[in-house]
């Protein structure tokens, strides 16, 4: 039995009366901060964009779902574009390290728009989540990111769109043959070019919502006996031979359910590239143990993994001058410097405001990034970075930062999760809402039905 239908079977085989309550708990958590993210991030501009394409595009149904953020209903492939690209636009997206991947901006919108379409529930949600997870992981892994990068793919678009698949052909109850037909077709719609770099465009919060659409439309089209190849990861054409320089093929079923990938999962707690949240935390570190002002340093020295270095550090005279909200998010030197004159990296720090305070610019100019050899012992497993500052008065702060706040090994509490919960959604529901809407995800394993659940994130105040 070649990979791609050895997989399908083994996502057939995930059920929740099968997942520990470990899992069962975890999915909850990153379902909360999907919801947090997609929520606030509907109010971008980039997500405003695809949800007006979207009206235009399709006439209002009797099957619409509600896009949550917003008071619009749409066709659940819509929904789904829309919801994945407006969690995605925020970059406060869960994460994983090893495969440097968003799953929940993908996962999470084609499950649920399945979910809605089939009229499943939150256990059944649960299940699919899990293996949509499990299957966006280990391709992410199987494509060694570093090289998926140095061919310009975003692997939460391609990787994203085969999790997607998978996810919601378990919620349309298809079977082993439907599962694969499904990787098969989405294997054709896998895609995301890193070149928003280039300029800040949006096209990077699009990827995530693409893959869930895509995914869903591989789904719908399997279910209805639509073919694709079986042997879309492995053949000699496939996805492993097209699309990286360094495939790992083995992360795809080695150890299959020893542990879920759910568990590996980061949430963030910056709301910038995830590359650059292990400095940021050592820079918070460093300004308020030593009481540091903007005014106070002449230089700081960022250590930077070589994977993301030329996502957040070069070219340096860009990532210094950023133009734009998307160019700050992957500027190391902005990240930095909101760090130190702000004393956080949130939401409310990447702003236009921010981005002409004189201020911050002064501070950026300050950040030097480097190659640090030191950093790369234990990646892509671990994310460190290293911070150095050196002050006017020519004394030297260093710190180092194995594991930044948010990953599993030094996690938000279920607290903190819903703090940041409550801080993105704050405009959208009162305190008692928002209590109930947190209460509410964080029950998908009692059978919870979607209709209840979008019906309570519908019940909104205006921003």
């Amino acid at each position: 039995m070649g990979t791609t239908r050895k997989l399908a079977q083994l996502c057939t085989e995930i059920d929740f009366n099968g997942l520990s309550h470990e899992v069962i708990d975890r999915v909850a958590y990153l379902c909360v901060d999907f919801f947090g993210v997609a929520i606030r991030g509907a109010a971008t501009e980039s997500a405003r964009c695809v949800q007006r394409a979207m009206l235009e595009a399709y006439d209002p149904g009797p099957k619409d779902m509600p896009v949550v953020g917003t008071d619009m209903q749409l066709n659940p492939l819509a929904a789904a574009l829309a919801i994945g690209t407006a969690a995605h636009s925020i970059e406060l997206d869960d994460v994983v390290n090893e495969a440097s991947l968003h799953p929940g901006v993908a996962v999470f919108p084609a499950a649920l728009s399945a979910a809605w379409m089939s009229g499943k529930n939150g256990q059944e949600l649960t299940a699919a989540v899990v293996a949509g997870y499990e299957v966006m992981i280990r391709l992410g892994k199987a494509v060694d990111p570093k090289a998926h990068y140095s061919q310009g793919f975003h692997p939460t678009g391609t990787c994203g769109t085969f999790g997607a698949a998978v996810a919601a052909a378990k919620l349309m109850d298809l079977d082993t043959e439907g599962i694969c037909n499904a990787l098969g077709i989405a294997g054709s719609q896998a895609s995301g070019s890193m070149e928003f770099l280039t300029n800040g465009a949006y096209t990077k919060r699009l990827h995530a919502g693409w893959a869930a659409m895509s995914g869903l439309t591989a789904a719908l089209l399997a279910k209805q006996g639509f073919t694709g190849p079986d042997t879309i990861l492995e053949g000699r054409l496939g996805f492993l031979h097209s699309y990286t320089t360094n495939a790992a093929p083995q992360y795809i079923l080695d150890d299959w359910g020893s542990r879920f990938e759910v568990l590996n999962t980061s949430i963030k707690p910056h709301a910038c590239c995830r590359y650059k949240q292990s400095a940021i935390d050592g820079l918070l570190y460093l300004r308020n143990k030593h009481s540091l002002s903007a005014q106070d340093i002449e230089e700081i020295q960022i250590g930077v993994l070589e994977a993301g270095f030329s996502l957040i550090a070069d070219p340096i005279e860009a990532k210094q001058n950023p133009k734009s909200i998307v160019d700050a998010q992957f500027s190391m030197p902005f990240g930095a410097a909101v760090a130190i004159v702000k004393g956080r990296a949130s939401l409310s720090e990447y702003t236009e405001e921010n981005l002409q305070n004189e201020e911050i610019k002064q501070v950026m100019k300050k950040v030097l990034c480097v190659r640090d050899k030191a950093l790369e012992a234990e990646f892509p497993r671990k994310w460190p970075a290293s911070v150095a500052i050196r002050t006017r008065d020519n004394e030297q702060y260093q710190t180092w930062v194995d594991t930044p706040k948010g990953d599993p090994d030094n996690p938000l509490s279920w607290d903190e999760l819903i703090n940041k919960f409550n801080e993105l959604t704050a405009a959208y529901y009162s305190a008692g809402q928002r209590e109930k809407n947190v209460s509410l995800v964080s029950s998908l394993k009692d059978e919870l039905g979607m209709d209840r659940l979008f019906n309570s994130l519908s019940n909104r105040s205006s921003p």
